[in-house]
């Protein structure tokens, strides 16, 4: 099992499996597997033959008033699990290779910032 921290890492062994005819499926995490994440990773081992865990804690998925710090890290455990389940690529990047210095997007969300999760996440949005 190949741990991969940079995103061009990334690309590159999943065009080397397509490349060889291999299916490509991806269980994107952040990390702290449980057995509902491994589920996932035995579903996506029945639908395609090289499989892809990300580990990444994103820090746009968090509000003000949540605690990012808080968020369990337990890079370890979940290789280990992960190794244990036959995956073929861990990724694990830092927050700087998925959001490089000066890199920035933004979204006008509009109405939907006060419905689903806007209603409940001021600001998340």
């Amino acid at each position: 099992m190949d741990v991969l921290r940079e995103p061009e890492q990334l690309r590159r062994a999943c065009d080397k499996a397509r490349a060889s005819g291999r299916r490509v499926g991806l269980v994107p995490t952040m990390g702290a597997l449980h057995d509902g994440h491994m589920a996932l990773v035995t579903e996506a081992q029945a639908r395609s033959d090289f499989v892809v865990v990300s580990l990444f804690v994103n820090p746009t998925q968090f509000g003000p008033n949540e605690d990012l710090d808080a968020y369990p890290r337990t890079f370890e455990a979940d290789r280990q699990r992960c190794e244990q389940a036959s995956v073929a690529v861990v990724f694990a990047p830092p927050t700087t290779a998925m959001y490089p210095p000066g890199d920035e997007t933004r979204v006008r969300v509009g109405a939907t910032a006060a419905s689903l999760c806007g209603a409940s996440r001021p600001g998340h949005l």
